[in-house]
């Protein structure tokens, strides 16, 4: 039972920082028989945990396993069945009835008896005990007999009370000691069997000392008659120098049999906790680290050696041959087995390597090999295969942390290289479906750009640098376009380009395939990068947590553990230093990317915003400080450049547009060009989280478009200012009017106002007095009523007489009016431009101004000259009809 007891403490209690009591050999009763063991244990830490717990032995019982735990607190009641008679059964009432039947009444009484002290010792709320002997519960002596040596003291007084009654050895017990030892050859190298030697000894010297107790009253009894007898003879001295002998005897008895239980105790521990398995030695030495099962073995072995160093010795154990012989033996293990994983995790880097390469993604893979499909490869094999040793390496950062620290860099060497090319070769790809967008041709024939994959190579090639730039008004990304017969078109769009091509010539089927080029460059990079740094965190246990047990490589001697926040920073650092040198080239590759998308077409700027700035605001909600987020952000900086370097651009080649001096100007070409380009970009920004750097981006264009209408309109010379300002503002406010676009609601006002107020201007000046004599006297009659005549005595003064009057009226009969009015729409005609439709619109306010000026000069004919029965030659119903056949005629 010793032996068992001792592994159970090794094996399953030390590492969970308990220590075992009493045990008792059961199996349940009124079943089958299937022996298992009950433990009564104690936690070696405050506050002290009781536990009972159940303990069997495996299936192929080469190992004891536990099964299951109570906690002393929630027994209720212990029933030994009978009192009076031997009986091995035995009842716990836990939140169910356990019933036992132990192996033999004496265990099951010493394991009763334990759990009595403990309960008494420390539990408030007492177990009922039944049918229990009361001399078993209240002979605490007795009860202490059935625990073995060791666990009477934790039961009675716990370690510290063990550890208050620790006596330094004097140099006599030293060499008494030592003597011991080296009759006992084996004491170092088998201190199991040395630890049950000076256990049997310890029961012979029990034994003597009950004998000499014995003996010692019997002499005591025979004193006592001497002493009768020594008062008539004065032997008295003789006697007190006799009971010194005995009671010096006694004493020395009492000293060995501590000390040696003492001795005991210190064996035991140092066996419990500095014993390492032959299982263990073999898989650390030649443990196979290929196999699933071998690499479980490894990792078992170093995780108990890892504890074996990590014991806290007590005072002086350092000074024992037989520890320093453990440490160096824990040394040598620890450093044959790193260096064995060292070299089998490199050669597993290479061979992964070599093997990946192999598969199809050597160099000799060419760019038409990819082109079909644009994505990166996965390496989710190579992770998965080297997971499996992720506990290993947190063995080694633990305890060789130089070896550790080379395996990182040698992972990151081969992954750079690797990441390296993969990457070129996916932007390889990417520039070639990027580049084969543009397209050129008349009407609705386009001719694809015809494209040999070696020149493509040598033309992205001088994309790349550290910056991404290209520079130079003569790049050879001209090349990329194609020479036809027709007159060659530029690659950069423009509000000036927008305003002269068709909707076929805008291409949109290219942007729109280019926007999704982009979103698959993104979509493809993004799991990758993620996919890495968590294969990062956890291979190389670089999680944002403490590391438990961490160790310093040159000793057993726990570390000082950094403060959490501290440790958490340097894991994140540790992460991003890794993942910088392994994709390295991602950053480069884009502004690559980005820059050959801007030049076959500024306006893919608008694209690149919105899919970069969501994959931005994706990454930070993931994790923040991630390499991908940062990498990201950094790149979208240059995007959101290159937007605004777009619109600065179109409000530019506004202020430099020119108009034909020859043809009336019509709907300016920038003017058009914004409603296109607010069309685009409220197809892309829809929900967008940059929505805030269009809104920006459409004021400085509204205001600049506003601004250069009025600067052509001053300038043109064929078509009347009044008709330049009418006809844009009215297109300005019907595009913002169907788009809806809330912060252009000002300028969409402010449009509307300019439209109608030139449209008011055009009339009056286009039809100025088509009545000319007639409205010259009716000014002379306003001018004699201003000057104080009252107007029924105008007709008294000579000029403004009746007869006059009717002469004046006599010079526009409804036939002349007519023909000026036709003359009229000739000319609005001419003025106008058919794309806008504002000639009805015109024709119509000219009408209403018409019959205005007519309804004052009747008016004052109705003032000036009551009751002459004067009229005009033709009516406003004649007027309406003269208006209508005019426009239907034209």
């Amino acid at each position: 039972m010793t032996a068992i007891k001792h592994a159970l403490q090794r094996d399953i209690f030390t590492p969970n920082d308990e220590r075992l009591l009493s045990i008792v050999n059961v199996c349940k009763a009124g079943k089958k028989k299937k022996n298992c063991f009950l433990c009564a244990t104690v936690t070696t830490e405050r506050p002290v945990q009781v536990r009972v717990v159940k303990v069997k032995k495996s299936d192929k019982g080469d190992f004891y396993k536990r099964q299951m735990a109570w906690e002393l607190r929630d027994l209720a009641e212990v029933d030994a069945k009978d009192a009076s008679k031997e009986n091995p059964e035995f009842d716990l009432h836990f939140e169910k009835v356990y019933r036992w039947v132990a192996s033999s009444t004496a265990e099951k009484n010493s394991f009763i008896s334990c759990i009595w002290k403990l309960n008494q010792r420390y539990l408030r709320k007492k177990v009922e005990f039944v049918n229990v002997s009361s001399q078993l519960l209240e002979e605490l002596p007795k009860a202490e007999e059935s625990v073995p040596s060791g666990e009477s003291q934790s039961v009675a007084g716990g370690d510290e009370d063990a550890l208050d009654d620790y006596q330094e050895l004097n140099a006599r017990e030293e060499q008494d000691i030592e003597g011991m030892m080296e009759v006992c050859e084996y004491a170092i190298s088998n201190a199991e069997a040395f630890a049950e030697k000076l256990s049997r000894e310890l029961q012979v010297l029990d034994g003597a000392n009950i004998q000499s107790i014995m003996a010692s009253e019997k002499q005591v009894n025979i004193l006592m008659q001497l002493l009768d007898e020594a008062l008539s003879e004065e032997m008295l001295q003789s006697v007190k120098e006799q009971m010194d002998q005995i009671s010096q005897s006694n004493r020395l008895i009492q000293i060995s049999n501590t000390n040696n239980g003492k001795l005991l105790d210190e064996i035991q521990f140092l066996v419990n906790y500095m014993d390492l398995s032959k299982g263990h030695i073999r898989a650390l030495q030649d443990g196979d680290l290929s196999s699933p099962k071998g690499i479980e073995a490894c990792i078992n072995a170093s995780e108990a050696l890892l504890q074996c160093m990590n014991v806290a010795l007590r005072p002086g154990h350092e000074k024992l041959m037989a520890v320093k012989q453990q440490q160096h033996l824990f040394t040598e293990l620890r450093d044959t087995f790193a260096r064995r994983l060292t070299n089998h995790l490199n050669n597993v880097f290479v061979h992964q390597l070599i093997l990946y390469y192999l598969s199809g993604h050597d160099q000799s893979s060419t760019l038409s090999q990819h082109t079909a499909e644009l994505t990166l490869p996965k390496h989710s094999p190579l992770h998965r295969d080297l997971l499996r040793y992720a506990k290993l390496m947190e063995w080694l950062k633990n305890t060789q942390r130089e070896k550790y620290d080379g395996l990182s860099r040698t992972y990151v060497d081969y992954m750079t290289r690797l990441y390296e090319r993969e990457i070129k070769d996916f932007f390889e790809v990417a520039k070639i479906k990027m580049a084969g967008t543009t397209k050129e041709g008349k009407g609705n024939k386009f001719a694809t750009l015809p494209r040999k994959e070696s020149a493509l190579k040598q033309e992205t090639e001088s994309l790349h640098g550290s910056s991404g730039k290209l520079t130079g008004s003569t790049s050879s990304l001209n090349k990329l376009t194609v020479q036809g017969s027709s007159s060659r078109r530029s690659q950069s769009s423009s509000l000036l380009d927008m305003g002269n091509m068709s909707a076929s010539d805008l291409d949109v089927a290219d942007r729109t395939k280019f926007d999704k080029i982009f979103e698959q460059v993104l979509s493809e990079l993004e799991p990758l990068c993620l996919a890495e740094q968590d294969f990062i965190s956890k291979f190389f246990k670089l999680q944002q947590h403490p590391t438990l047990g961490e160790v310093e490589s040159d000793g057993g001697v726990p570390s000082r553990q950094p403060p959490p926040g501290e440790h958490r920073h340097s894991m994140k650092d540790m992460v991003r230093l890794m993942m910088n040198k392994i994709f390295q080239s991602i950053e480069t590759e884009l502004n690559s990317l980005i820059a050959l998308g801007d030049k076959i077409d500024s306006f893919h700027s608008l694209y690149m915003l919105v899919k970069m700035s969501h994959h931005v605001w994706t990454a930070q909600n993931v994790d923040p400080a991630s390499y991908l987020s940062t990498t990201l952000g950094n790149v979208l900086v240059t995007v959101k450049r290159n937007f605004d370097k777009c619109i600065s651009g179109q409000i530019r080649q506004m202020e430099e547009v020119k108009i034909s001096k020859k043809s009336k100007v019509g709907i300016l070409p920038f003017v058009t060009g914004f409603e296109e380009f607010a069309e685009l970009a409220e197809t892309i920004f829809r929900n967008a989280e940059r929505r805030g750097d269009l809104d920006k981006a459409y004021v400085k264009l509204i205001r600049a478009v506003f601004m250069n209408v009025e600067k052509v309109a001053n300038e043109s010379q064929k078509t009347p200012r009044d008709v330049v300002m009418m006809e844009n503002f009215h297109h300005i406010f019907s595009t913002q009017s169907r788009l809806k676009i809330s912060c252009l609601e000002t300028e969409r006002r402010e449009a509307k106002h300019k439209y109608t107020d030139h449209l008011q201007s055009y009339v009056i000046n286009s039809l100025g007095q088509p009545l000319e004599k007639l409205n010259h006297f009716f000014e002379g009659v306003e001018a004699r009523v201003a000057q104080g005549v009252r107007e029924e005595e105008v007709s008294y003064q000579l000029a403004f007489n009746k007869q006059e009057l009717r002469k004046v009226i006599k010079e526009y009969p409804g036939k002349e009016v007519k023909k000026g009015l036709d003359n009229l729409y000739k000319k609005v005609d001419k003025h106008l431009c058919e794309e806008e439709s504002l000639l009805q619109v015109v024709w119509h306010s000219m009408q209403d101004e018409f019959i205005r000026q007519y309804k004052h000069f009747e008016g004052l004919i109705g003032r000036c000259y009551p009751g002459s029965g004067i009229t005009m030659e033709f009516t406003i119903g004649d007027m309406l009809e003269y208006f209508s056949s005019i426009a239907q005629s034209h």
